[in-house]
């Protein structure tokens, strides 16, 4: 009887120490870096293939218990998910990449950031290259036929006068020019202060899904200038320059001097004044 006892109890032993062995854990330090050596925080940490898991501190720090033969999936918004096996390690650092193809697919604005399948058809894009082909010297003059959904119209034909721009028709019986920001910066009363030559690109806000974080100001549309800097490297001197000529294309005819005196004369006794030139056949006709 005694020894059938014992026989049962050095079973139940070598049962015990097998389900030790196979089902032993152990706990895993480790913290998880950026590709610049900057901790990596609120990343998770989970034990592939099951739900126990835990995320990183403020110092990318991460403490986990689990099997010595476990792999960790290691994965933050934005990065790379790695799969990193244990290997009976207690200390791991993971160094997590960039996901470029996620950031391809967000666009910047304002403060905040949209995922691009949401706002890509309501924002329109001036790059540097396709700047490089015109050479206004008005930035209005720069945005016309080159953003869908932007008019821009000539208030007056006067040299230099400023030209109106409606993003998507006139929004408000009021004002309704749209609201531009220069490298972050809410700008009043136009930009034809900046030269066209300095703007590294162009980013037209047309609906509120994208102009939302600009608020009642973004009503009628957002205009974002980038302008260029400058760039480490050696010092490099370009010089773009371009020409134009002007000709106009009817010329009135004009009243001579001795015309002019006989007209202004016949002014002045219709209205009951002395005539101004006392021999306009004397003023030269030419």
């Amino acid at each position: 009887m005694r020894k059938q006892f014992r026989l049962i109890a050095l079973i139940l032993f070598f049962m015990g120490v097998n389900c030790a062995l196979a089902f032993g854990q152990h706990t895993v330090r480790g913290i998880v870096k950026d590709a610049a050596g900057e901790p990596v925080i609120q990343a998770g940490v989970l034990v592939s293939g099951t739900s126990q898991g835990t995320i990183t501190d403020f110092e990318g720090l991460f403490t986990l218990a689990c099997p010595a033969d476990a792999v960790l999936e290691v994965s933050s918004i934005g990065f790379v998910t790695q799969l990193v096996p244990v290997d009976g390690r207690t200390e791991i650092e993971v160094i997590l990449q960039l996901d470029t193809e996620l950031l391809d697919q967000v666009v910047v604005v304002g403060y905040g950031v949209q995922k691009k399948s949401v706002v890509s058809a309501s924002i329109s894009s001036i790059t540097e290259d396709a700047l490089k082909h015109q050479s206004n010297a008005r930035i209005d003059a720069v945005l016309q036929g080159m953003t869908s959904g932007v008019t821009v119209t000539q208030s007056s034909g006067a040299p230099g006068a400023s030209s109106q721009v409606r993003v998507r028709g006139v929004g408000s019986i009021h004002e309704s020019a749209p609201l531009y920001i220069v490298d972050g910066l809410a700008i009043s009363g136009g930009i034809d202060y900046i030269n066209p030559n300095d703007i590294e690109r162009i980013e037209v806000l047309k609906d509120a899904a994208s102009a939302a974080v600009y608020g009642a100001r973004g009503a009628n549309g957002v205009i974002l200038v980038t302008t260029k800097k400058g760039s480490a490297g050696a010092t490099k001197v370009s010089y773009d320059f371009s020409y134009g000529i002007q000709n106009p294309w009817r010329k009135p005819a004009v009243l001579n001097a001795t015309e002019y005196a006989i007209i202004m004369n016949e002014a002045a006794i219709n209205n009951g004044s002395l005539p101004l030139y006392d021999d306009p056949y004397s003023l030269p006709i030419g």
